[in-house]
This record gives C-alpha cells, sequence and structure tokens, in this order.
C-alpha cells in the first residue's frame, strides 16, 4: 500500500466526515431499522447521559459519558450492514423462500439465509450481499445457552481462520458484546494496532476507538485510530506543545516567515493574557505622556518604547506624537473606532456640522467603554464645537481637542475594562490604537503590536519600563475572574484553530485571520521537505492531537457530545485542562440550554488531577468536584455564593456543590448503587 502524504493529515477529520456520509448514503438499500418494538432502554440511557446524579470518577478515568454515548448510539442508530462483515444474531421468526427474521441486540431486519435454519437458534452470521436483498451466510453452528463465550469465539475464529491470538480474542469479545457487525479486513487491521500499542495506551481505550471507527463508518488508517486514541486522553496537550516548541526553536532548515509565524502563534497560545498586559503597558506609557508631572526622561521613555513597537512613527516628538497627519474619509455614516470620529471632524463638510454632532453624541452615548463622567465632558465640548463657525481651522482644532480627550479616557479605563468588550467586539486597545496609528488595523494587527510592545518593554534595560510591566502582570493576576477565564479559553482555541475546515466554510469568515492558526500553520510545515524528522514527528502528534478533537466529538440525533482539550499557561503555572460537554439540539438545530452535563478534565501544579462534573437538568445546576486534596474543602465554601449568583444572572438555578475524592479501582461488585453512594466519602454543600 503506498503511504499517503503527509501534506493530508490535516484534512484527515474532513475526509473522514466525508466518506462516513458516503458510506452511508451507498449503503442505504441495505439499512435495517428497527422493529415496531419499542426500545425499553432508550429513555434509560439518555436518562443516563444527562441526568445521573452521582458519578463515580476514578482518577485518570474518562469514559463516564464516553462509553454511556456509545450505548446510545448502538441502541438509536439503524444498523448498516456491509459486505463481508461478521456479527452474532438470533433467528426469530422463518418466511418462505428461506427469509427469516434475525436479531442482533435490540434491532430486528428481514434477510435470504443461504441454507434453512431452525428458529431461536444463535448463528455468527456473514454478508455476502446487500442489494436487492440483504444475503448471509451461516458462518458457525448454532450457539446453545451453555456454550461459553470462549467456545463461541473459538468457533468463529476456526470458521473465518483467524489467528487465534489475545488481541483477536479480545477484539471479538469486545464486538460480541457490543453486538456491532465487523469484516474480517477490519479485525485484521485492528489487531495490528493492538499488538503495536505504545505503553500510555490502554486495550480498552484501542477497543473504545476501534469501536467508534467502525461504529461511525470512519476510514480504518492508522491516522484515524491515531487521532482517537489522542482525543481520549485528558493530560500531555502541554508537553506536546512544549516539545513542538523547543524542537520549531533549534529547526534551522525552515523558511525564516514561516518559523516566525509558528512561533508567534505558539507564543500567543502560552501566554493567552499577553495581549492585554500590554494593553496596559499601552495606557501606562499614554498616561505618561498626558501627564504635565512627568518628567522629561520618562516621557522619552514611554514615548520610545511605543515606537520601537510601531504604534507611533520615528518621527514623533514629544510635542506631536498624537496628531494625525493622514486624513481619510469615512465611508460609513456609523463610527466604530474611535480613530474614525476624529476622521470624520476632519473630513466633514461644513453644512453637515450640526448632523456631525449628532452622530457624535450617538456614538459616545453607545460606547460602553466610557464612564459616565467622560460621557458627559464630550458632550460639552460637542455642544461647545456645535456654536462656534464651521471653518477647517475649527474642524482641525475640535479634532485635536476630541482626540486628546478620548486617549485620556480609555487609557484611564484600560484597567478597569482589561477584559470587555464594546457593543462592535473592539476593546479599549482597539479604540487607542486607532487614536494613534495612521493607518486602519484590524483586530490581528492589533494583538501583534501588544506582543510587540511586550516584548520590547520586557527586554528593556529601562527600570521604569520594567516597573511598569510588572505593575500590568500584577493587575492582570488580580483581575483573573470568570471573564478573564473565558477570554483565556478562547484565546488558546482561537490560536489552535482546530475546526479551522469547519470555518472555512464559513463566508463572513476572516481568511487572514485563519491563515495565522496553528493548525493551517502546521499543515503547511508538514509539507516542507527539508525539515529534520524530530520536528516532523513532533508536528505529527501536535496535528493528531487537534485531529482527535473533533473525531472524539459527534453527534447522534439530537444528543450531542463535544470534547475540547486546552493546554493552559497563567503567569509561570502551566495546566491540561479538557472539557466534555453532552448535550441535545432542539428541532431549531439550537443547544437546549436546559439539559447538558459538561465534564472538566484540570491537571494542575498544585491541585493535581481535578474532575469537575457539572450537570444541568431543566436548568437546576449541580456540580461535583473530585480531587484527592481535602484542604480544598473550606476553599470551596466562600465560592459557593458567588457561583450561586453568578448562574442566576443566567437564569440557572444551583441545587449544590459536592466535594468528593476519585474512586479507588476495584473490580467490579453486585452492590446496589444506592449502598456504594453510602460508602463513598466526601462532603457535600447544599443550597
Amino acid at each position: 500500500m503506498r503511504k499517503r502524504s503527509d501534506s493530508n493529515k490535516c484534512f484527515i477529520c474532513a475526509k473522514a466526515k466525508r466518506q462516513q456520509q458516503q458510506s452511508a448514503q451507498s449503503e442505504r438499500k441495505s439499512t435495517l431499522r428497527y422493529g415496531d418494538e419499542p426500545n425499553k432502554n432508550r429513555s434509560q440511557l439518555r436518562q443516563g447521559v444527562i441526568d445521573e446524579r452521582s458519578m463515580y470518577m476514578t482518577a485518570t478515568s474518562f469514559n463516564p459519558i464516553q462509553i454511556q454515548q456509545a450505548t446510545l448510539t448502538s441502541a438509536n442508530q439503524p444498523l448498516t450492514l456491509k459486505q463481508g462483515q461478521v456479527f452474532q444474531g438470533t433467528i426469530k421468526q422463518l418466511y418462505p423462500d428461506q427469509m427469516a427474521e434475525i436479531q442482533v441486540g435490540h434491532q430486528k431486519f428481514v434477510a435470504k439465509l443461504e441454507v434453512p435454519l431452525k428458529a431461536g437458534d444463535a448463528h455468527f452470521f456473514q454478508v455476502t450481499g446487500t442489494s436487492p436483498q440483504t444475503e448471509l451466510k451461516v458462518v458457525t453452528g448454532p450457539m446453545e445457552q451453555t456454550t461459553s463465550q470462549s467456545q463461541q469465539i473459538n468457533q468463529l475464529l476456526e470458521s473465518m481462520n483467524l489467528p487465534k491470538t489475545a488481541e483477536m480474542q479480545q477484539l471479538l469479545a469486545h464486538f460480541m458484546k457490543a453486538q456491532l457487525p465487523i469484516s474480517k479486513e477490519q479485525l485484521m487491521q485492528a489487531e495490528m494496532w493492538l499488538k503495536g500499542l505504545p505503553e500510555d495506551v490502554t486495550k480498552m481505550d484501542a477497543l473504545q476507538a476501534i469501536q467508534k471507527m467502525v461504529e461511525f463508518k470512519m476510514p480504518m488508517t492508522n491516522d484515524v485510530f491515531q487521532a482517537l486514541i489522542s482525543g481520549q486522553k485528558t493530560n500531555g496537550m502541554i508537553s506536546v506543545m512544549e516539545n513542538f516548541t523547543q524542537l520549531l526553536t533549534k529547526e534551522i532548515a525552515l523558511p525564516e516567515n514561516l518559523k516566525q509565524n509558528l512561533m508567534q502563534q505558539v507564543q500567543a497560545i502560552a501566554k493567552p493574557f499577553e495581549v492585554e498586559t500590554g494593553s496596559l503597558v499601552l495606557a501606562k506609557s499614554i498616561q505618561i505622556l498626558t501627564n504635565n508631572a512627568a518628567s522629561m526622561s520618562e516621557k522619552i521613555q514611554a514615548m520610545n518604547i511605543l515606537k520601537e513597537a510601531g504604534i507611533l512613527p520615528q518621527q514623533a516628538t514629544l510635542q506631536n506624537w498624537s496628531s494625525l497627519s493622514d486624513v481619510k474619509s469615512i465611508q460609513s455614516n456609523q463610527f466604530q473606532q474611535a480613530g474614525e470620529v476624529i476622521q470624520a471632524i476632519l473630513t466633514t463638510k461644513s453644512d453637515n456640522i450640526n448632523h456631525l454632532a449628532d452622530q457624535l453624541k450617538s456614538w459616545t452615548a453607545n460606547q460602553s467603554l466610557l464612564t459616565d463622567e467622560q460621557k458627559q465632558s464630550l458632550n460639552q465640548l460637542i455642544d461647545r464645537f456645535n456654536q462656534l463657525p464651521a471653518t477647517k481651522q475649527t474642524l482641525e482644532i475640535f479634532a485635536k481637542q476630541m482626540q486628546e480627550q478620548l486617549i485620556k479616557a480609555f487609557a484611564e479605563n484600560s484597567s478597569e475594562r482589561l477584559f470587555t468588550q464594546d457593543a462592535n467586539a473592539l476593546s479599549v486597545k482597539d479604540h487607542l490604537l486607532s487614536l494613534l496609528k495612521h493607518e486602519a488595523t484590524t483586530p490581528l494587527q492589533n494583538e501583534a503590536f501588544m506582543r510587540s510592545l511586550m516584548k520590547n518593554s520586557v527586554e528593556s534595560p529601562q527600570s521604569m519600563i520594567q516597573q511598569i510591566v510588572t505593575q500590568a502582570d500584577a493587575h492582570v493576576q488580580n483581575s483573573m475572574d470568570s471573564k478573564a477565564m473565558e477570554h483565556a479559553l478562547k484565546t488558546v482555541l482561537k490560536n489552535l484553530g482546530v475546526s479551522y475546515e469547519a470555518t472555512l466554510n464559513n463566508k463572513s469568515a476572516d481568511l487572514q485571520q485563519i491563515a495565522h492558526q496553528l493548525k493551517p500553520q502546521l499543515h503547511t510545515l508538514l509539507q516542507e521537505t527539508h525539515i529534520s524528522p524530530q520536528l516532523k514527528e513532533a508536528a505529527e502528534m501536535l496535528m493528531t492531537r487537534m485531529n482527535g478533537m473533533q473525531l472524539a466529538s459527534g453527534e447522534n440525533g439530537h444528543q450531542h457530545q463535544l470534547i475540547m482539550q486546552v493546554p493552559l499557561e497563567f503567569f509561570g503555572k502551566k495546566m491540561d485542562a479538557t472539557l466534555q460537554w453532552n448535550g441535545r439540539m432542539k428541532e431549531d438545530g439550537k443547544i437546549d440550554a436546559n439539559y447538558a452535563r459538561i465534564l472538566f478534565y484540570l491537571q494542575m501544579e498544585s491541585m493535581k488531577e481535578t474532575v469537575i462534573d457539572m450537570q444541568v437538568q431543566n436548568r437546576v445546576v449541580s456540580v461535583t468536584v473530585f480531587n484527592e486534596n481535602d484542604d480544598i474543602i473550606p476553599l470551596a465554601e466562600p465560592l459557593k455564593a458567588a457561583l450561586k449568583i453568578g448562574l442566576a444572572e443566567k437564569e440557572y438555578q444551583l441545587s449544590g456543590v459536592f466535594i468528593k475524592q476519585f474512586e479507588k479501582a476495584q473490580p467490579a461488585k453486585t452492590t446496589p448503587v444506592v449502598e456504594q453512594q453510602e460508602e463513598h466519602s466526601g462532603v457535600d454543600f447544599r443550597v
């Protein structure tokens, strides 16, 4: 078999999805659906997915939802047979012309048999045809009720001439229990994977991945298998990123522009708050420049650091640093960036002054990043201007005053509105840069300016600049709240570009921003022929991780599952975070916010392994925290009230917070679940 080019690995998820759809279409004629009997377990299984009150979590476990989801999938999806597949079924009823009703698990279908059989017997069957009707060949003789599973497996191994290895027996036992059809070719391929598993992958994880490949008709390729294995992991993303970064730094054969782009993106992922810290450095530098009490030396240092970052032009002086030399007309009547406000003043016609004044007041009133006092001061300035004759000189003076006032206002508000955006998704730094830069800039360019400013500031030998950076870092740390965490997760996921293939289908997507994400750049990197084998392997491993998130996520009718692995780094502390969301979709295709189950798997330096299980039932939320450290119990109590208030603001009700230790892994017992709950150690906080 010819080895597939590495350049295609990036599109493995999209290809897998396409092949799934094509396979489903080609097999539509042989699709066998439920009989008229209701599935008694279906509602119970759905209840288990989103409404299970108590879950016992073992350390490093990741499968509570996944296993239930797999069971639900096999129960709800129509059984689709392909030629060559083997499965175990029971003959329920015989019809003329060697037709028979076969039951596989909860599903029944009618097929033609090659030889007459007796009703009630169980056999292994092999599909020999699917069109115009399903035709089956009997692979083994009738299975007696007293026949053990090992005896059944041995019969099947001999009948199909399969190797009698431990791995093959495990595969057959697994698919017999799951009651899923599988072909001989798939079994042989799966056996090879089981034999070559690395030490950090368990046989159960591999079997779950193989089952998903067969169940969802994914291509039986090593790339898909490895991606699914990676998608089941809850740790290691940080180490994969670090290994890739170290090798990328040492790589000498890579084109410099590609290397720089990759390094910038890796840096953006490793430091999700760097842009916000940079915006504080920008604001503080501007405050020094506008402060009459600041010394000449301080002002020069502040101006030079902004010049080095490309925020101010090299010819800027202390007298003209805030002036706008280039005048551009504003095409739209709606202002967004503050810089557009100034440009509109400079380009307005004398007969349009009253209309301009109304526009300025409307923009000021709707600008959520300004305080009421600042809005009042700006409105007073607009009123004074409206009373003067509309000359070119008047407009220039008014523009300069308006610009200075806006620069000062946004700089003052930077610390209080660090993670806040206005109605146009613009932050304080975006408005400040629009007031300082002569040319229009995009959010992507603004982030680049902030990272450049941070780099130059950190490397600056000036003690004043170092002090500004230290104060900015401290302020960001002290501002950590839910908005900050939401910002960090969004920043990391956006820069990873996990779902960039799907984003390309969005006509309104910013293609330039998408191209700067890590995943498309990894695709470009893997096309390079001169990179070292070590870097290529590290890039493939990182790509596999991201593909695994997509393949491990999926949908089954109204039920949806989403898995995200996020490498987080906060102020020198590194953490692997995995989010697993299970919920359902409403008839209009939107997420039903009334019901969900969300698990957070966290690997932290201090608290170590932590799992947070949040269950939402009819907008009532219960939270269970699993951790081996008893010291977190008193720490959780004061946070409970804040959690209750925060959920109430979103129209959710908190029912309780439960702190529990991981259940020790033990052999399965027949003890009822209620008794197990009584033995479970932990402290419950009820509201």
